[in-house]
């Protein structure tokens, strides 16, 4: 039987190594959303697909299945986001912004926003001057908005108020009180967070990471973010661990 070969374009989320010149890609493709991929000789000494390979690089794929198991025949580049990767934290933050792509993405069902969504995340990093925490921080809370568990931010859930007073975001509800409607809420915010957190969760997409925060708002916003992450995954994530490992304070 002749074999079928067809073109995608993919990051490359996470590699595993096999054998004594073998890797076995996870790629986010356009098409086929979250994709094993068997590249055979990618390990050697100037392989055609030393650098389509690389962990974070997007690429254009060649691909053909056999079996239960995709396999590479061509790979070009398109974007290896090189100026993260001579930053160790921040090329750790893109470690973290994979594995929690990969968490949500599906064998065989296209990534819709969350393709974008990454590249967005890995392009900022890569090119724009940003505080780390704060990208970190959007990056999160827009993806929980991707996968599902968009947060309620635009009034107290319980008296109604626009502007709740002293807010604080239930990251298990996923909802924003005044501190007086619901005192057992952990995620304190002040009105500069609170800010930035609906810039995110109602802003465009194209300007998400264009807002500033003075440190104090940032801590705040960037704690809540993670708090909301860890309540609606279940789970934690030691791409993270690894971050802030190297990130002061």
């Amino acid at each position: 039987m002749p074999v079928s070969y067809f073109v995608t374009r993919g990051v490359v989320l996470r590699e595993t190594v096999t054998r004594e010149t073998d890797k076995i890609l996870t790629l986010l493709t356009e098409e086929r959303g979250r994709t094993p991929v068997i590249v055979r000789g990618a390990r050697r000494k100037n392989s055609r697909f030393a650098a389509a390979a690389q962990p974070l690089a997007w690429s254009e794929w060649t691909l053909y299945q056999r079996g239960n198991w995709y396999y590479a025949r061509e790979a070009d580049t398109l974007e290896l986001f090189s100026g993260l990767r001579g930053n160790l934290e921040a090329l750790s933050l893109g470690f973290y912004f994979a594995e929690l792509a990969e968490a949500v993405a599906v064998e065989d069902s296209p990534p819709g926003e969350l393709l974008r969504h990454l590249l967005n995340g890995l392009y900022t990093l890569s090119t724009l001057s940003r505080p780390l925490p704060l990208v970190k921080a959007a990056f999160e809370l827009k993806f929980l908005c991707v996968a599902g568990f968009a947060p309620l931010a635009d009034s107290c859930a319980r008296c109604g108020r626009s502007d709740p007073a002293s807010p604080v975001l239930d990251p298990v509800r996923g909802v924003v009180y005044c501190r007086d409607c619901a005192p057992g809420a952990s995620a304190p915010l002040c009105p500069d967070s609170l800010a930035a957190l609906r810039h995110v969760v109602y802003g465009d997409e194209k300007r998400l990471y264009s807002f500033r925060l003075a440190p104090a708002p940032l801590q705040r916003f960037s704690d809540a973010a993670e708090r909301f992450l860890f309540a609606q995954m279940e789970r934690r994530f030691r791409t993270l661990e690894f971050y802030k490992s190297l990130a002061p304070g």
